[in-house]
């Protein structure tokens, strides 16, 4: 399928998702399918570095604060509407993408690993001093009292434009995979020193890479403050968006666009069912024993499982 016909049915997918979501009563149901979104576009981000190209990234949470921080200066500064503060904060992301790659693409391995998560505490330590952006009291940033579009609560709102965020992000992703780019960074993923010899621009795909992913995950943290309502930096640095956007593509497949959505999709939908009938305090345990049974039993995740089953079938007897 090319790649335009899937854009045009993963867009009219995500319509029909969003319209026929409206029609359910509960709004607790849109509070927990924004947080499954959010997660979706964190996975489906951390994928394009992590699963395209090899790059383990530590730093989700950095970027993601990127996305939510650049929202609420924004938005205290100059009022910006909401499509402004999405377009803004993933540009300074992917710009933070830029540089982080700069300063540390040519490390390889865990030392690059260790690289990101310093990103994330030097960045941590600076919003916490932070007074406008609120420092470490925290900031409040309350939604306007019209909601847009005839929506009859902001959270429903919210959710619809998380869905057409998400179909953008997989879409993207889906692209990558599919182009020549995506065929370099799998030539990096593969053995780099023998992609380099066969003349692959290495680094500028690596910095293309980085770029995007950063991206996508400022893009998942634009809505967050009016999501939430209050922030501080311990809730936007919060540790379960690195665990989930490692988790979850290694749970659904990390060489393929789908393997981020479904995992996503199943870790985030049993977190939310714990968080209500047990207690939220379970949720990264839960990541962990999956993360473990997957890693054990079926490293490639579920997308590799069916493709190996697949190939299986398709040998002639």
């Amino acid at each position: 399928m090319s790649n335009t016909r899937f854009a045009i049915i993963a867009l009219l997918v995500g319509a029909v998702l969003a319209v026929a979501c409206q029609f359910i009563q509960n709004d607790y149901f849109f509070n927990a399918a924004y947080t499954v979104l959010l997660y979706a576009i964190l996975s489906t981000a951390w994928n394009i570095l992590g699963g395209y190209t090899g790059y383990v990234n530590f730093g989700t949470a950095a970027f993601f604060a990127i996305g939510v921080y650049s929202s609420i200066v924004l938005y205290k500064a100059f009022h910006l509407p909401l499509g402004l503060l999405i377009m803004a904060g993933t540009v300074i992301a992917g710009v933070a993408g830029i540089g982080l790659g700069y300063l540390t693409l040519r490390l390889r391995g865990h030392f690059f690993a260790i690289a990101t998560l310093a990103l994330a505490v030097m960045l941590f330590t600076f919003v916490t001093n932070w007074d406008y952006a609120g420092g470490a009291r925290g900031a409040y940033v309350l939604v306007p009292r019209e909601v847009p579009f005839g929506f009859p609560r902001y959270i429903r709102y919210l959710f619809t434009v998380m869905v057409g965020l998400t179909v953008l992000a997989i879409i993207v992703a889906r692209m990558i995979e599919r182009s020549r780019l995506g065929q370099g960074l799998a030539a990096i993923r593969d053995d780099e020193l023998a992609a380099e010899c066969a003349g692959v621009p290495t680094l500028r795909l690596k910095l293309i890479a980085t770029a995007l992913s950063g991206g996508m995950m400022g893009l998942a943290g634009t809505t967050f403050p009016f999501f939430i309502s209050f922030v501080e930096p311990v809730g936007a640095f919060d540790l379960r968006y690195a665990v989930n956007a490692i988790a979850m593509p290694v749970i659904g497949g990390m060489t393929t666009w789908l393997g981020p959505l479904l995992g996503a999709v199943l870790l985030g939908t049993v977190q939310q069912l714990v968080q209500v009938t047990i207690s939220s305090a379970w949720n990264l345990l839960i990541v962990g024993v999956l993360l473990v049974g997957f890693v054990t039993l079926a490293p490639e995740g579920i997308m590799g499982w069916v493709l190996a089953w697949r190939a299986r079938r398709s040998k002639p007897t």
